[in-house]
């Protein structure tokens, strides 16, 4: 959908090229003697033994059911790269209160893990794995982007094209095995990570002369790499197939569904059939994976931005009713609409904090188990809206930032196992507050922009407008 960063932002040594004609001369010089014939590509800084694990393999994380409970996506900036003294001050604030972190294996931070079939470049996804590992997250792997190589482009390491709608190509169907191969070795590099996601958001994957998802490609795929991981670990876990869970408006009937619905909008007939065929047709899977917006596709929050939150729990439930047992995890989920560029910085921080915890809030009501915030991280400056930290540009940055404290606590109280439990609520308050609860904790949120006196679970208290206030029980 290209809705948030993609571009890798890692081959730091691309920028020789700007020191003159010389330092490219000689580049080129090592680059046609690093060139193989027959993988007609330059092979420099790549190496043929992938699959070779990386670090000391250790004990996995104690977590290691399918359910790895709420955590956070690293996007191209992250706290692995910047001013020492943040980066440490980073790892140290998410080692507090570990959480599962998530990494694709190509974009958002990562290089290009394979430029020339069998030649492997794995060093940026090796610093972000390593930085997951050292702040104590349970990590999980998304199996995506594709190399050039398999979808139509130029092998070698040159030859990496970072626009968009390159790097959100499929793989070609006669190299699908070639990408449940590279899966593999991402697997037996990483020993310690026991959770992988196939894909994102079927990029590449529609069928423009019959204006519908190729679901049929999209499953192929995901059973070659499930195929493909279990081979390497059975007890590896496997889960897709990471659709936008994408909702037209409540009166528009042509082509949405008449059974996900609700005052939020109705959902996209055309997700839902590509759901379903992926989950009839699927080899095997540990968990679901989905992600998308409280909003329409046409960016209404109705009736306003926290009862559209709903659409979380709906679609949650449906999905259940679907797969049965199988764990729920929102691998993405935004409450807030981007602007033209890309960017959502048009609501204050509280208000933003105060929304989002009302989508946990209902995506946890729905039976999900898993969600990972997409972190916003900027590579630059002193503030950063929607970030969990400060950018490490500088030795000050790193510090927490208020969206870190809502899903570093939410996951802290309603990790993996949790059951949740009812809690009483002033019949005039309900209108105005949101409640998640279990036998240890209540989560309340004030969905009003003023101060409000509130009485959950027989407490009364005052409350800041959109404030986000935690009880013991």
């Amino acid at each position: 959908m290209g809705r948030h960063g993609w571009n890798s932002g890692a081959r730091r040594w691309r920028l020789t090229a700007l020191l003159g004609v010389g330092v490219a001369a000689l580049a080129l010089v090592l680059t046609v003697i690093s060139t193989l014939p027959d993988n007609k590509g330059s092979t420099a800084g790549t190496t043929r033994d992938g699959d070779k694990v990386h670090g000391q393999p250790g004990e996995p994380p104690d977590q290691q059911g399918p359910s790895v409970g709420w955590g956070f996506t690293h996007t191209q900036h992250s706290a692995d790269e910047g001013a020492d003294a943040a980066v440490e001050r980073a790892e140290k604030l998410i080692g507090e209160r570990p959480m599962p972190q998530n990494q694709a294996i190509m974009g958002w931070g990562a290089d290009n893990p394979e430029p020339v079939k069998g030649r492997y470049d794995f060093d940026a996804l090796d610093r972000r794995v390593d930085f997951i590992r050292a702040s104590g997250g349970t990590p999980v792997i998304t199996l995506c982007c594709a190399p050039d190589w398999m979808k139509g482009g130029k092998a070698g390491v040159d030859n990496t094209n970072w626009s968009q709608p390159n790097l959100e190509k499929a793989p070609d169907p006669e190299h699908f095995q070639d990408y449940a191969n590279l899966a593999a070795t991402v697997a037996k590099r990483y020993p310690y990570v026991r959770h992988f996601i196939v894909w994102n958001e079927f990029k590449g994957f529609w069928n423009d002369g019959e204006g519908r998802w190729d679901y049929e490609g999209y499953t192929k795929l995901y059973n070659l790499v499930h195929k493909a991981l279990k081979k390497v670990d059975k007890d590896i876990m496997v889960g897709g197939p990471y659709l936008v869970m994408d909702s037209l408006d409540p009166k528009q009937t042509d082509g949405a569904s008449d059974v996900v619905k609700g005052a939020w909008g109705r959902m996209d007939q055309r997700i839902v059939d590509a759901f379903t065929y992926w989950n009839e047709n699927k080899a095997g899977a540990d968990f679901v994976v989905v992600d998308g917006s409280s909003y329409t596709n046409d960016d209404e929050m109705l009736p306003d931005e926290f009862a559209a939150t709903d659409k979380f729990t709906a679609v949650s439930r449906w999905i259940e009713r679907q797969t049965g047992d199988l764990p729920l995890w929102w691998a993405e989920y935004y409450v807030e609409p981007a602007d033209s560029k890309d960017e959502r910085q048009g609501w204050s921080e509280p208000h933003r904090v105060a929304v989002q915890a009302a989508g946990m809030i209902a995506m946890a009501r729905g039976g999900a188990t898993s969600g990972f915030y997409w972190n916003p991280e900027d590579e630059k400056g002193a503030s950063c809206a929607g970030c969990l930290w400060r950018p490490t540009d500088r030795a000050s940055g790193g510090t927490r930032l208020p969206m870190y404290d809502l899903v570093s606590r939410f996951n802290e109280e309603f990790g993996p196992g949790t059951t949740y439990e009812s809690v009483p609520v002033a019949k005039d308050d309900v209108p105005n507050v949101r409640v998640l609860a279990d036998d240890k904790a209540v989560v309340v949120v004030n969905t009003l922009n003023r101060a409000i006196s509130a009485k959950v679970d027989g407490k009364r208290f005052e409350m800041q407008g959109y404030e986000v206030k935690w009880l013991k029980r």
